[in-house]
């Protein structure tokens, strides 16, 4: 359960960077650099193809037991996050059309200490969760279905992303 929590920690931390930097104007890089956007969309439906296929081929294998790994847990979420285009393009996206332009200092902080609160609580509640035995016994049992039911999502989000219009 503490790699769980250690895990989306490193998540959160990552999630809330891309915030804050969402907006400090990130949105505003990307209309300056045109071509940066459409670098990061095909990387990042690259980036989920590779996930999609790695998750397909590995949906029959077992799990490994990465409950003594806690001490990298916190670093590979944040390395996980900060790869994730689909995190940026989020961030880029979606956070600068929620929030006003011109807040201030105390609300950006407000911001992204709640975007890393509910980061942390979803991942704790969802590692105690699948901490508990019935739980891990009922989710090995559909793993294959649902990891391959992931990798096809995931190739419907990198298919989005290629072929979304950029306004």
């Amino acid at each position: 359960m503490f790699t769980g929590i250690a895990l989306g920690m490193g998540l959160g931390l990552a999630a809330s960077m891309w915030t804050l930097l969402a907006l400090l104007g990130l949105e505003s890089i990307f209309f300056l650099v045109p071509w940066g956007y459409t670098v990061a969309k095909i990387w990042g439906a690259l980036y989920l193809f590779f996930i999609a296929w790695v998750t397909w081929k590995n949906a029959s294998m077992p799990i490994k037991d990465m409950s003594k790994a806690h001490i990298n847990a916190f670093r590979h979420g944040v390395l996980i996050n900060l790869s994730n285009p689909k995190s940026v393009l989020f961030a880029a996206a979606i956070l600068v059309v929620i929030f006003p332009p011109d807040m201030t200092t105390k609300e950006i902080a407000l911001v992204i200490t709640n975007h890393f609160a509910v980061e942390v609580i979803f991942y704790a509640a969802l590692a105690y969760i699948m901490s508990s035995t019935a739980a891990r016994k009922i989710y090995l049992q559909a793993k294959t279905y649902l990891d391959r039911s992931v990798s096809v999502i995931l190739v419907s989000l990198g298919l989005s992303l290629i072929f979304q219009k950029d306004d």
